[in-house]
């Protein structure tokens, strides 16, 4: 995976208020846990032979400080969103170039990529003028409706 593939999963996750996500790609894995979230603790129980027990790690002192607040939603960013359930393809055909590549310059009308539904193949086109910011979704994947796919900055 590239660090721009990562960052977009960080985005991804960050956007969708998600606890934690883990992408698999071959042998590649992806872990993202949001702050805030913590893992679970394991307790370790001696039997009663006498042998101490284990402790859990000591939780940090509470601090005084209010907890930063995340940054609002960049206004010159919009989300391109699934508007039906089905998969995510980048390109017309295995092997083929994408549609459109992050950091490429869109127009209104230009296609982006293709949910397949229902054996259907539906073009997902721009909308507004701008550069492809990132893609939010990997080949393959399954998408909701209303799902993000892409994030465009106007220009």
């Amino acid at each position: 995976m590239t660090i721009d593939e990562i960052r977009e999963l960080i985005a991804l996750a960050n956007e969708t208020g998600l606890a934690e996500l883990e992408v698999r790609r071959g042998d590649d894995i992806v872990r993202i846990r949001r702050a805030g979230f913590a893992a679970p603790q394991e307790f370790l129980v001696a039997p009663a032979t006498g042998v101490p027990a284990a402790v859990p790690p000591a939780a940090p002192p509470p601090t005084h400080e209010p907890p930063a607040k995340p940054a609002g939603p960049d206004p010159n960013l919009t989300l391109v969103k699934s508007p039906i359930v089905g998969t995510f393809y980048e390109s017309g055909s295995p092997g083929a170039a994408p549609f459109v590549r992050i950091g490429e310059r869109v127009q209104p009308g230009k296609v982006l990529c293709i949910i397949e539904s229902m054996k259907l193949m539906n073009e997902i086109e721009a909308e507004i003028s701008g550069i492809v910011e990132s893609k939010l979704v990997m080949n393959g994947q399954p998408v909701e409706y209303g799902e993000a796919l892409f994030a465009i900055r106007a220009v």
